[in-house]
């Protein structure tokens, strides 16, 4: 039977064609390094009741404890409490973290090819396979896109946030857009905070959304997801925020 991130793919390419509906991964996020404490009130299983019924596609859940305050036990608590497919979002190298992610109720992980040797990206890739996880491979420049591409990888996050600095550019995904084969599940990811940036980043071709500090930030994620894909799709933009 096909895994849930494999359904999720396939509803991702459904309302593409439809032209109906916008794939937001929504990203279950509590602090990070760059901008410290980004949520006080972090309840992962009601955010993630929250963001399915505003129409997250899926959701992508920080495990990582030193940096983002996350944990497994949030993922399990945001994958009991949705239908939606969950994707654990760590600094994964090591198989045993498969297993953890497996444990934990995840459909897919993460695996961020900068922090991956090329035998260790096919090792991590057949892995969770095996395992039967679906994959998300993140690349930040051409040299890594060939790379994810070379590893069998079909759905692929461009990550416009540099990891050593943690500044984003957009730019990045604009750049990276045309390089990434057709037969590729396409997703941005980090610097996307309004409609406006959804349409640009849909024309250049991406298929799928992650965003996680904008929603996060709002006083209520549910409302703001609302809005952004409204916007994203009406064409009447305006920025994201918490008020």
């Amino acid at each position: 039977m096909p895994s849930r991130l494999d359904q999720i793919v396939a509803t991702t390419r459904r309302r593409i064609a439809q032209c109906s509906s916008i794939a937001i991964i929504t990203e279950l996020k509590k602090a990070s390094p760059s901008r410290g404490l980004i949520r006080a009130d972090f309840d992962p299983a009601a955010l993630a009741r929250e963001l399915e019924q505003a129409g997250a596609t899926a959701l992508s859940v920080l495990t990582d404890e030193e940096f983002f305050q996350g944990s497994l036990e949030n993922l399990q608590l945001a994958s009991a409490s949705t239908r939606l497919p969950c994707l654990r979002k760590d600094f994964i190298v090591d198989e045993f973290q498969l297993l953890e992610a497996r444990a934990y109720c995840a459909d897919a992980v993460l695996l961020i090819v900068a922090a991956l040797s090329v035998p260790e990206l096919s090792t991590m890739v057949n892995g969770a396979r095996n395992q039967g996880l679906d994959i998300l491979c993140e690349v930040h420049d051409e040299e890594e896109l060939q790379r994810a591409v070379d590893a069998g990888c079909d759905l692929i996050g461009v990550n416009s946030r540099d990891l050593r600095t943690f500044t984003v550019d957009l730019e990045t995904a604009f750049h990276l857009a045309s390089l990434i084969p057709k037969n590729v599940v396409s997703v941005a990811e980090s610097g996307i905070h309004s409609g406006v940036d959804i349409a640009r980043l849909r024309a250049a071709g991406y298929q799928a959304f992650l965003i996680g500090e904008s929603l996060m930030k709002a006083k209520s994620p549910g409302d703001a997801l609302r809005t952004l894909m409204a916007e994203a799709s009406s064409g009447q933009w305006s920025v994201v925020s918490g008020q």
